[in-house]
């Protein structure tokens, strides 16, 4: 079955009718093409010359089945081919119609076209390119037919151009303008006839090539083809060639008048390359008058049709729709981009955000904080979370218990108590922060007309480690401050905040982390603080900032925040909630908040005011002098009475409500309450998009340069992208063109394929080690979730996807031995660069939706898995079952692997070898889909879908980003 496909020589097509050779019927006879005649068209003339028609000799019809044998034809002198219709002198063709029947007849004015025949001499044109009507013959030499037929086999066709230029068109042409026969003879004996018309000669090459249409074959029963050799009858394949043909020819061979030719047609091709079936020692002959060929030479559109430009498909249009699209809009954004930024540059006065600013207070009414069941329940099969009141108990945990409280600008309050006391947890809630529980009561602003801004630092502190002290508040002044004020200005604010925290000195020092050693806990402290200093928030709120500290380290940031609360021209509310701060810090708080279970137990002025209070109380210990007032309270707060409870909540009552009704009644207009039971989105961003990316993208530079993680990452993926290069390309060094070879081939891309696919999962590996830097610049509107995506993912994907895959594709390629010529390369990395973003963003998805890194590697892995599977190597995906296949079209690496074969097999790759000891001569493409079940056609499909797999992925993870990935407490 195999030789029988590989041998499907298509030639021409059927077309079956009376008349064999597709004569035409004319009565009880037929008009029969040249060299061809009795009353069916079917024995072959032999000997004579052209011009004798239906008078020459023919060879009788002998054998089963009856046809001619023209072995030991011998054709007379200056003519030649397979039934003698080649002329091959100039002077034989008027010799020749001069002793014809037809020189005298009415027909002989046509032997110029003109009506003047008898001032015209005839002459024999040997080139490919045909004026009127040509005669072709032609050895198939091809060692797959020969290892098969090992006879002789010619091609004789039949060209007819512009046939009213021919000197007989009846008898030296056939048929209509543009079209052509052929008849393939093997040992003498006719095997086979075709025909095509609507045919285009274009000699602009040199030679001369023919584009048919409408193509139609006939397989003459019994003959060696057709039958007479069963195991290689090729007759269902001769009958069914249809489509389109094409004959190429270059120019002749100055040393034997010859020339070489190939014979294409979709089927020919699959068979033998996109060149098709090799002609080889090409005689071409054609009479025709002199006056034709000189007129005609001087008009070079009688003589050829011009070269039409080739239609580019429908999926190379699509791409080029698809990727001028991305482009236009790429270029539309940014140029909207770039005119929002440089509007916002421009309005606004040059020191807005740095002006003196009044303050503003704030104070909180009645809020309170449950944790419910049904939000610390387990999760059902479906997703859904199980309460614990459905379980049958009832576990709600009341965190904050109609908690009061109100700081003024120029004051600093410390909230006290025990752990678990609530203290975390009322901060965070003041702050505005995205709660898991809920929330009660209200925060209000008093004399402010709108929101104000809040400063947010939490207990850790997360840092860039590769900045310096100077870049990272640079960097969140760029980003918080109005756009519209200069950059010196801004340097002047980081400046000045470095002054106030101390740590001026420390301008030029890398933040550093647990690997490379930086600034100290404390100076981390301060730097934490000054981030949210440099935007000179209205209300400053701390969780913890002594934590962790020493006690010189936790005086000098107390102090640093208590000279921030007191500023003379810009006085700011602090909250800081301190876990047990010594005797010094505690005298520096004017204000405390004691809680104890959720609920307070005083709210008023510090110093020694909280003794003077409890001191009346018969439920507490009696304070001790000399004792650290801060422990005397946490005492106090460990273990209260219900009595304590009650009496402080009736105390801090009347003296928040009577504050409160003083502030309505003195400006009712400007008192704003703000509901802190809804969900906090925090205020919106600044910078403009172009400024954010500009910001993101230079922080992400220098930590590439300086981040001895990132850069040992860089280094790795090149080097093992060199190495595996060089392995790949030895491994495959060379490559043949067996089947073998062709399948090692396939291999080869494989094996990159796969590689991309797993070295891309260090992608995860950067996105959780920069998820928390994320979550809180996030939470404090430095940028939008997108800018962030895109300065990652272009930092990403340049240096550790794009650079390693072109260094590992280009020493492979070449070394390996792939498809030669440029196009083919650039097409090769075009379509691994495309399969590089996809598995990025794949992992970018995965990286960004789950939390745990653990789960997101191992489905990245099996992801990859999966594609290995599916992706037509270790198994031909139509041998799947059906249930099973359809996973198929969610495979990338299907689709690159196909895109990458049907790349290599399209630069005319032939397959060279021996099959059960027959030679064979294939194209790749055959091997291919028969190996593989790749479509020949399918490059253009398998880029778009590359493409939208990477819009998809892009999508999905904006998407996850923006709606799951924020800061919850």
């Amino acid at each position: 079955m195999l030789l029988s496909l590989l041998l499907a020589v298509a030639a021409v097509v059927h077309a079956q009718g009376t008349c064999d050779n597709y004569g035409i019927a004319n009565g009880s006879s037929c008009a029969c093409p040249p060299g061809f005649g009795g009353s069916s068209c079917a024995q072959a003339a032999c000997q004579g010359n052209i011009f004798q028609g239906s008078q020459r000799q023919l060879v009788p019809s002998t054998g089963t089945p009856s046809v001619s044998n023209l072995t030991g034809c011998s054709c007379a002198s200056d003519w030649t081919g397979t039934g003698c219709n080649v002329c091959q002198d100039a002077g034989v063709c008027q010799n020749a119609y001069s002793a014809s029947e037809y020189a005298q007849s009415s027909v002989s004015g046509n032997i110029d076209g003109s009506g003047d025949g008898q001032n015209s001499t005839l002459t024999c044109n040997t080139s490919p390119k045909v004026w009127a009507a040509g005669e072709m013959s032609c050895q198939v030499i091809n060692p797959t037919v020969q290892s098969l037929y090992p006879g002789d086999t010619t091609l004789n066709i039949l060209r007819n151009f512009q046939t009213s230029l021919t000197p007989i068109p009846n008898v030296t042409a056939f048929g209509n303008d543009n079209t052509v026969y052929a008849q393939l003879f093997y040992n003498g004996v006719e095997q086979f006839y075709c025909r095509a018309d609507s045919c285009t000669q274009d000699t602009s090459s040199g030679g001369s090539n023919w584009n048919c249409g409408n193509l139609t074959c006939t397989c003459i029963p019994g003959t060696t083809f057709c039958g007479g050799v069963p195991l290689t009858n090729l007759t269902g394949t001769i009958n069914s060639l249809s489509g389109s043909l094409g004959i190429s020819c270059g120019a002749l061979d100055s040393g034997n008048n010859t020339s070489s030719c190939s014979f294409q047609q979709s089927v020919i091709n699959a068979l033998f390359g996109s060149s098709g079936l090799t002609l080889s020692g090409c005689s071409f002959g054609e009479c025709v008058a002199q006056s034709v060929i000189d007129s005609a030479s001087g008009n070079s559109s009688s003589s050829s049709t011009e070269t039409k430009g080739k239609e580019l498909s429908g999926g190379v249009i699509a791409g080029l729709a698809v990727v001028g699209g991305l482009i236009l809009f790429a270029l539309v954004f940014l140029l909207f981009g770039w005119l929002l930024q440089k509007r916002a540059r421009k309005s606004g006065a040059g020191t807005d955000g740095l002006g003196k600013s009044e303050g503003v207070p704030v104070a909180w009414n009645d809020v309170s904080y449950t944790v419910l069941c049904s939000d610390t329940g387990w999760r059902g099969i479906f997703g859904r979370k199980r309460s614990s009141r459905e379980n049958g108990y009832n576990d709600d945990k009341i965190v904050l218990d109609s908690v009061r409280g109100r700081v003024e600008p120029g004051q600093m309050m410390a909230i006290l108590g025990p752990s678990g006391a609530g203290k975390t947890t009322l901060v965070e809630i003041l702050a505005g922060k995205n709660k898991v529980g809920h929330i009660s009561g209200s925060v209000s602003f008093p004399m402010s007309t709108a929101r104000p801004q809040m400063g947010f630092v939490s207990q850790q502190d997360v840092l860039p480690p590769t900045l310096t002290v100077f870049e990272a508040l640079l960097f969140a002044a760029r980003l918080r401050l109005a756009e519209s004020l200069p950059d010196s200005q801004k340097r002047e604010r980081v400046e000045e905040v470095m002054e106030k925290l101390g740590i001026a000195r420390l301008k030029d020092v890398r933040i550093g982390d647990g690997e490379r050693r930086g600034i100290s806990g404390g100076e981390m402290r301060r730097v934490s603080i000054g981030l949210e200093l440099v935007a000179k928030p209205d209300v400053l709120i701390l969780d913890e900032p002594t934590s962790g500290l020493d006690s010189v380290s936790a005086s000098k940031v107390t102090a640093v925040l208590h000279a921030v609360a007191h500023d003379a021209e810009d006085p700011t509310a602090v909250i800081a909630s301190i876990h047990q701060p010594s005797s010094q810090l505690y005298q520096t708080f004017d204000q405390v908040l004691l809680l104890s279970h959720g609920r307070a137990l005083y709210s008023g002025p510090g110093g020694f005011a909280p003794v003077d209070y409890f001191a009346s109380t018969s439920s507490v210990p009696d304070y001790k002098r000399g004792y650290n007032v801060a422990d005397y309270l946490l005492e106090i707060a460990s273990d209260p009475s219900v009595g304590l409870f009650k009496a402080s909540a009736s105390s801090i009552e009347t003296s928040e409500r009577e504050k409160d009704v003083a502030d309505l009644e003195a400006n009712e207009k400007n008192y704003e309450r703000v509901g802190v039971g809804r969900r906090s989105g925090g205020t919106a961003c600044v910078a403009t998009f172009l400024t954010q990316l500009e910001v993101l993208s230079g922080r992400e530079w220098k930590i590439l340069k300086r981040s001895f993680r990132d850069k040992s990452l860089f280094i790795t993926h090149v080097t093992v992208a060199s190495v595996l290069g060089v392995f790949c390309g030895g491994l495959y060094y060379q490559t043949g063109t067996s089947i073998a070879g062709f399948q090692s081939r396939v291999g080869c891309l494989f094996f990159l394929g796969a590689l991309i696919a797993f070295s891309s999962l260090s992608t995860l590996y950067n996105v959780v080690q920069s998820r928390p830097l994320f979550l809180r610049e996030r939470s404090s509107s430095y940028y939008s979730p997108t800018a962030w995506l895109l300065s990652r993912f272009i930092f990403d994907v340049v240096p550790l996807r794009l650079v390693p895959t072109i260094i590992v594709s280009s020493v492979t390629y070449w070394m390996a031995g792939l498809a030669p010529h440029p196009a083919n390369f650039f097409k090769f990395l075009f379509i691994l660069v495309l399969y590089s973003l996809v598995m990025t963003l794949w992992n970018f998805f995965l990286g960004t939706s789950f939390r745990n890194g653990g789960i997101a590697i191992l489905l990245s892995a099996l992801t990859a898995l999966y594609q290995m599977t599916y992706a037509g190597f270790f198994v031909h995906l139509n041998s799947i079952p059906p249930v099973l296949r359809w996973l198929q079209w969610l495979c990338p690496l299907k689709y690159s692997l196909e895109a990458l074969s049907v790349n290599e097999v399209g630069s005319g790759l032939m397959i060279q070898d021996t099959l059960q000891g027959v030679p064979i001569n294939v194209s790749a493409s055959l091997i291919m889909q028969l190996l593989f079940g790749f479509g020949v056609n399918n490059y253009y499909r398998d880029v778009l879908v590359l493409f939208a797999f990477v819009a998809g992925f892009a999508l999905a993870v904006i998407a996850v980003v923006w709606f799951t990935v924020r800061e919850r407490r």
